[in-house]
């Protein structure tokens, strides 16, 4: 693993302390600092960061870069020290992927007739069917597609003619892929109470948005065609299934990449105060990206999801500084394109940054910690689980006393937060608190008034006993080593 070489000038002096607060007094250095947490200034950062104005966080967007800046300008307000190569900013660019739209088309020859149609007005893509591809060929009636119909029926190389508003369940799908069709064409219901546009219009927004990973097909691709677009292929009598209705049809779908697009970590660094163990990095991480908002204008805040864990991190920085310097370093990290995929910590994990000489020496994750019972805090890795560790001791020692009389065990979801790519690339050991999924979990109801501030309060409080407990010399997390 390689590490940029910026040597950081506060570190250095700070080093040359002969004996800082948190060496000559470590249990007072902790009262204070957890004395510093309040309910009233959680619930401010919550408000603001789950506000509408920053339009749900999504990366990319304005509402993102705010309350990146937002989490700069508290860092810089603290003193803490930059944690990034060119300040507190670690920028990564992803890959973006997208539709062409000038070379995605629908062709449909009717005898001597053909005839051209338009993407997102005479027809419609399903948004499973968003993968590049270029498919001709006859069209052939299938009904409703029961697969039980497909039966001795050799439709490899053909377009499945649906009954028209025809439902396309997994399972049809799936017999439709299992036969070689080249997908499935549903004509409109001229039954239907609404229009084409109404039924599938929110799709073409969708087509058309970029994404941060390769588009594609889930099954055969599923085309809507708008009213009128299949008048009189089928003649006046309903074929066998099976039997060609005479019409043939070609389709592609272009996308493939874009232009890259720029996130950001935003990275705070408070220098350890022992000359040795100030190189061993103890990272906190949380991401502040949420889901942005759709195309009807909801907003979805992502007020647990992930302000919490946001407001937690910005808690411990202020604490962190009534502390003072502990011998390890710290690094307090926002992480960016969680819900993207874990981009942005697998982007920091895969080409890390620390001042020369330093290596990280763990990871705590704080994602989900204000809502669910005031009592539970949920943790992973727990006992049962192969990466079990002394962070984990470290909570069930100090849960009590943050007022978590129960512990719940969140090994299910060990790959779904950012802790999981710094286990992976770094191999080193990390730990989850997480206070569980609940009704408003990726919902616009996801809002700053459903915050338990002192619930969230007394986790960032149980993150602060931890770091204390972690300024001993020559410690070992792994359990058995």
């Amino acid at each position: 693993m390689l590490f940029n070489t910026l040597a950081l000038t506060a570190a250095l002096l700070v080093a040359d302390v002969p004996a800082s607060k948190s060496v000559t007094a470590p249990g007072r250095n902790l009262d204070r600092a957890l004395k510093t947490l309040d309910v009233k200034e959680i619930s401010a950062d919550i408000y603001f960061l789950a506000s509408d104005e920053l339009g749900g966080r999504d990366s990319p967007s304005n509402g993102q870069r705010i309350a990146a800046r937002y989490i700069r300008s508290r860092l810089q307000r603290l003193g803490l020290e930059p944690g990034a190569p060119d300040g507190y900013f670690y920028n990564y660019s992803l890959a973006q992927y997208g539709l062409n739209e000038d070379e995605t088309s629908m062709t449909v020859a009717n005898g001597d007739h053909e005839q051209k149609l338009e993407f997102g007005k005479d027809y419609y893509v399903s948004m499973g069917s968003r993968g590049s591809r270029s498919a001709a060929g006859p069209v052939a009636y299938v009904g409703e597609l029961d697969p039980d119909d497909l039966e001795n029926v050799d439709l490899k190389g053909s377009w499945g003619f649906m009954s028209p508003g025809a439902k396309v369940s997994r399972k049809r799908n799936q017999a439709a892929e299992q036969a070689g069709m080249l997908g499935l064409i549903i004509p409109f219901d001229p039954e239907s109470s609404k229009s084409s546009k109404e039924m599938y219009g929110r799709w073409v927004d969708i087509c058309r948005r970029p994404s941060m990973g390769e588009q594609r097909t889930y099954g055969v691709p599923l085309l809507y065609l708008a009213e009128d677009r299949a008048e009189g292929w089928l003649g006046g009598a309903e074929p066998k299934i099976g039997a060609p209705i005479g019409v043939d049809i070609a389709e592609t779908y272009s996308s493939g990449p874009l232009d890259g697009i720029a996130l950001e970590n935003v990275c705070g660094l408070w220098p350890g105060s022992d000359r040795k163990m100030r190189n061993e990095v103890i990272i906190i991480s949380a991401h502040y990206d949420h889901v942005g908002k759709r195309e009807n204008g909801d907003i979805y805040n992502g007020a647990d999801d992930n302000a919490s864990g946001t407001t937690g991190l910005l808690a411990i920085a202020e604490a962190l500084t009534e502390y003072g310097p502990m011998k390890r370093t710290v690094m307090l990290m926002w992480v960016s394109a969680e819900e993207k995929g874990l981009l942005g910590s697998r982007a920091w994990t895969l080409d890390p940054w620390l001042p020369e000489g330093m290596q990280p020496f763990c990871d705590l994750n704080i994602d989900m910690i204000g809502r669910n019972a005031p009592d539970e805090i949920g943790i992973t890795p727990t006992s049962a689980h192969p990466e079990y560790n002394r962070l984990t001791q470290l909570v069930e020692k100090h849960c009590g006393q943050q007022g978590f009389t129960k512990l719940n065990n969140a090994d299910a979801y060990w790959s779904r937060s950012d802790h999981a790519n710094f286990a992976r690339n770094l191999k080193i050991p990390v730990a989850f608190l997480f206070s569980d999924v609940h009704e408003d979990y990726h919902k616009p109801t996801d809002t700053a008034d459903k915050i338990d501030c002192d619930k969230l309060m007394r986790v960032s409080g149980l993150v602060l006993r931890m770091l204390d407990d972690l300024q001993t010399p020559n410690l070992d997390l792994r359990i058995g080593n």
